[in-house]
């Protein structure tokens, strides 16, 4: 009877897991996977704030088309810079680091980033501030922890996203890039959690405040693994850390060309 009665707990242990929310590669069932998901961000430490902004999330259909359709990686190293603006980055580049000269010269002291590479990233991937995207942050991140496609990549993400809300750092209306990054320089959620420091002294962190988005970009490329003094061009030290920021490689030969460049 004992062994009948430990069968039967096993097979509901079984069938329970089993039953766990799947991802999806549409809209259907998410809902449903993000009232199971809820239990998982609970038990990373998310709190009330946080589940209410995961529960108000819709799928972001925007999203996954952006996903699907990443062509500018694709390109030619050259290709890939006239598309993302290189020439006028890095004639704004150089005025930006005369007109803000302590400012990067402390951050370089701090974090032994140069400004040009800093400067590159704002660059590229805002363009100073000027478009830091029209799609909701949370909903886009918990979008693409659904998604089957790289579902394990973003669930950090939406976990931290989700405690941004609770820390009051981002609300559920904030907006980002289509893939769920935020601010000045496009910090992925988790990352903005785990890197995000005061850059202004106000002692709150706003990836929105561009000291703040830029000290926080230097502090992750430092924790990376950056080496104050040392080269960044292709086969110095420093240029692998450049990988960390962003995988595709015509993007990393990119801002190492810009930031020497601006640098002078």
């Amino acid at each position: 009877m004992r062994m009948l009665s430990l069968s039967v707990t096993l097979a509901f242990g079984l069938s329970s897991a089993a039953a766990a929310a799947p991802c999806g590669n549409t809209s259907s069932g998410f809902n449903t996977w993000k009232a199971d998901f809820a239990k998982t961000a609970q038990k990373a430490g998310v709190k009330q704030r946080g589940l209410q902004a995961l529960a108000a999330t819709t799928y972001s259909s925007a999203t996954i088309s952006a996903d699907r359709n990443q062509k500018s990686f694709k390109y030619s190293l050259s290709k890939f810079m006239q598309v993302r603006g290189a020439d006028t980055i890095i004639a704004q580049g150089r005025k930006r680091k005369a007109q803000n000269s302590n400012f990067y010269t402390n951050l370089e002291r701090r974090y032994g980033v140069p400004a040009g590479v800093i400067i590159a990233i704002h660059g590229m991937e805002t363009a100073f501030g000027g478009f830091m995207g029209d799609t909701k942050v949370v909903s886009a991140i918990v979008t693409l922890t659904f998604d089957c496609r790289r579902s394990e990549f973003f669930e950090p993400h939406a976990i931290g996203a989700l405690k941004l809300v609770d820390q009051g750092s981002i609300s559920p209306e904030t907006k980002g890039a289509k893939h769920g990054e935020l601010g000045h320089t496009q910090f992925l959620p988790g990352n903005a959690m785990n890197y995000g420091v005061d850059g202004n002294g106000d002692g709150r962190v706003d990836f929105y405040n561009q000291a703040d988005a830029l000290a926080s970009t230097a502090n992750f490329l430092q924790q990376k693994g950056w080496q104050s003094g040392k080269g960044y061009q292709e086969g110095e030290p420093n240029y692998p850390v450049l990988k960390q920021w962003n995988a595709a490689t015509v993007y990393q030969q990119s801002l190492a060309i810009m930031g020497k460049r601006i640098d002078g």
